[in-house]
């Protein structure tokens, strides 16, 4: 039976990959992102398109309208959106306090709010019993990202998610984490990864190759599946075991 499924980040990388896997089922899929004709370019069957900030509430809310009005129901809600927050443009301020508060406010704004308040604005549109909530965090958060920030903001959904889980689990409603590494073919870096950068993170692995917006996406879509319904408030690492299970 058919299912609606809603991706933040939908547009590219492995929203776009996760957005395909559900379409080639038959379910009905929402396209989430800020730029409008990066979503309009998504090649996928069938797929609706919302341009919006998920970081700004009142953004938010036309979401939860958009959703109300067309699919009712949320079966499956994939956060997806989110990114490298260095790659943002900066405050101006040029002062080294400043720019660290420029760093930490973007990318919790980007890889925080947005996912928490999509969740909120639609949680209870969400399938009771059935629903599925998917959240993407990283690598780095097990291990850092240099600065800190990025891997702070992906960190703080792990305890997010799982008091959500206790939420919604009396609804039979799951929600888990899946944490990539290094991923090819996605804008995180905004261009192609230094050669020398590049076989250090590929020989970290155990599988020797890096991972595909296809790996991750098969991940949450079997998370999304009828056979994962026992499973909840875990985080579901997917790196080629370049960082252990724990």
């Amino acid at each position: 039976m058919a299912r609606n499924v809603v991706i933040s980040g939908g547009g590219t990388g492995i929203g776009l990959a996760a957005a395909r896997a559900f379409a080639a089922d038959g379910d009905r899929v929402l396209l989430l992102g800020r730029r409008g004709a990066v979503l309009e370019e998504a090649r996928v069957p069938g797929a609706l398109t919302y341009a919006a900030d998920l970081g700004r509430a009142e953004e938010v809310r036309g979401v939860a309208e958009f959703v109300g009005e067309e699919l009712g129901t949320v079966d499956v809600l994939v956060h997806s959106a989110g990114g490298n927050g260095r790659l943002e443009q900066g405050d101006g301020a040029d002062d080294p306090l400043g720019a660290v508060a420029h760093d930490w406010t973007v990318n919790f704004r980007l890889n925080t709010l947005t996912a928490v308040l999509l969740t909120e604005a639609v949680r209870d549109r969400l399938a009771s019993p059935g629903g599925r909530v998917l959240f993407l965090s990283s690598i780095a958060a097990y291990r850092g990202s240099g600065s800190g920030a990025y891997a702070a903001s992906k960190a703080a959904l792990h305890p997010y998610a799982f008091d959500l889980a206790r939420q919604l689990g009396p609804r039979g409603i799951t929600v888990n984490l899946v944490a990539p590494g290094y991923v090819e073919d996605t804008g995180f870096f905004g261009g192609a990864v230094e050669e020398t950068r590049r076989e250090q993170l590929v020989a970290e692995t155990s599988t020797g190759r890096p991972g595909t917006p296809g790996d991750v996406a098969a991940t949450l879509h079997w998370l999304a599946s009828h056979a994962a319904g026992h499973i909840t408030a875990q985080v579901i690492q997917v790196n080629g075991g370049a960082e252990r299970g724990r």
